[in-house]
């Protein structure tokens, strides 16, 4: 069974080709305001808006809706991004006025509600990861990591310790060399043992005294739990190292992994992925940060603090790293993760990372036979395939991913992460059925069948969307950039 069919694609012009003057949308009450003569020249001529009915209007924007496709349509399996079905009861408590209309410049006695959400989401974030203190500021992942990455300089400047390097495993999210070197940091390439994992000797041949540390992702980017982080980070630390934890696929290990026990001394989390605020479309996201005590006097300013029964800002900081954003972050962002927390609570926070494991597990050993897999051992939240198996028909993951848009589903991540050639990553989420999970399951196997018996099918697709293959090279080497 698949969600594809050969139905309606609707075509929509522009709306200034459907226009026609003397068309209107809304019909306005008499103004009771006197007219006034405007000086020739002073107004211009202005812009030229099309005329269009209501209806016009209404059968525009619900045509372009059907061009895009989003997790409330359907599986939307990109690995290492949980792009998981998101509870609207979030949204809506996002939009209530008295949190969406506060302005940021408003003196505490007047926000101790917000203060006091944005305090007590700091003390769920930090009870989750086990480290202690929170900064929300970061706006995103990649902000969060470099926000990472001004608290390891200057918690070495503040230690009289010069680094100029940091160690990257090939594993970690692609941002992590971009953020060390924003802080004048020389990435130094790690490459994962045979099971996919770091290697603790590995660590001890490149970390010295001229690095600030290491940035792991836990689960990393092959879906695999970096079982050997509590001896990386002893090796890391007994060089006067920290440990940065990228927290991007914490989807997986709420309420199981503890952070602060496992030597990370810096973690992120992406909100956008992990609690509840939908994810793509360019944001916006959040990114806190959560550190252990002794870096607790470098995080940004300002804090909100509890004092007595008073929630307050805070800016008096010595060593802080300064402001990394506006005002106090995306707040609505983390009026959404607030929510998703005290909705789920500790119980079933676990539970969503278990049922995640579960999902993407069951994926692995379903697929398993019809794409090759990268690893074949026990996954976290995704798990990573290759086309090694189409390759003899010379198929690759491109075109599968391009047929799985036929067939009405969002193709998964593809050639990421770069340690599997032809990588094809697929992240199920906790979100999904079983039954959801085995019709996706049929669709592939009906893909590996079309690779064997009829491959131009698929360097072809897709064939029944509305717009076709690209060339995604010439798009590359000779962009149009105007017109």
């Amino acid at each position: 069974m698949s969600l594809g069919t050969s139905g309606l694609i609707l075509n929509e012009p522009l709306l200034w080709e459907r226009g026609r003057n003397g068309r209107k949308g809304m019909s306005l009450p008499e103004s009771d305001v006197p007219s006034a003569d405007v000086p020739p020249g002073l107004l211009g001529d202005g812009p030229s808006f099309p005329d269009l009915s209501e209806v016009e209007i209404a059968r525009h924007y619900t045509r372009l809706s059907t061009w895009n496709f989003g997790v409330d349509s359907g599986l939307y399996p990109l690995g290492s991004c949980t792009m998981k079905y998101n509870p609207k009861i979030n949204e809506k408590i996002a939009a209530t006025p008295a949190l969406a209309n506060a302005h940021p410049m408003l003196d505490d006695e007047q926000v101790q509600g917000t203060l006091q959400l944005m305090y007590e989401l700091q003390e769920y974030l930090a009870a989750i990861t086990g480290l202690p203190a929170v900064s929300l500021q970061p706006a995103a992942g990649a902000h969060g990591e470099l926000t990472g990455m001004l608290i390891f300089a200057a918690y070495h400047r503040h230690h009289q310790s010069v680094r100029t390097k940091i160690i990257i495993p090939d594993t970690a999210h692609g941002t992590n060399p971009a953020s060390a070197a924003l802080c004048g940091y020389k990435p130094v390439p790690l490459a994962s043992g045979p099971d996919g994992i770091i290697r603790p000797e590995d660590v001890a041949a490149v970390m010295d005294e001229e690095c600030a540390g290491i940035m792991v992702t836990n689960p990393n980017t092959l879906g695999l739990f970096e079982s050997n982080i509590r001896e990386i980070a002893e090796i890391v630390h007994a060089k006067g190292g920290l440990v940065y934890g990228d927290g991007a696929n914490m989807n997986a290990v709420m309420g199981i992994m503890n952070a602060a026990r496992c030597g990370v001394d810096i973690l992120h989390l992406n909100l956008h992925k992990t609690f509840s605020t939908p994810h793509g479309g360019g944001g916006p996201g959040a990114g806190p940060i959560c550190v252990t005590e002794d870096l607790r006097p470098f995080l940004p300013v300002p804090r909100v603090i509890k004092r007595d029964d008073r929630y307050e800002r805070e800016y008096d900081h010595p060593l802080t790293v300064g402001r990394v954003h506006g005002f106090h972050g995306n707040y609505a962002v983390l009026v959404k993760a607030y929510s998703y927390i005290r909705t789920m609570g500790g119980p079933d926070l676990k539970k969503a990372s278990q049922l995640a494991v579960l999902n993407a597990n069951y994926l692995k050993s379903r697929l398993k036979n019809i794409l090759q897999l990268a690893y074949d051992q026990p996954c976290m939240h995704e798990c990573v395939f290759s086309d090694a198996l189409q390759q003899e028909n010379k198929v690759g993951t491109l075109d599968i991913a391009k047929r799985l848009i036929d067939y009405g589903y969002h193709p998964p991540t593809i050639y990421f992460p770069l340690v599997v050639h032809g990588a094809i990553m697929i992240e199920p989420t906790e979100t999904e059925t079983k039954e959801t999970l085995d019709e996706f399951v049929a669709t592939l196997e009906a893909i590996a069948a079309e690779c064997k018996e009829t491959p131009q099918l698929l360097h072809d697709a897709p064939t029944r969307t509305k717009v076709r293959r690209l060339d995604e090279t010439a798009a590359a080497r000779k962009p149009r950039l105007c017109g």
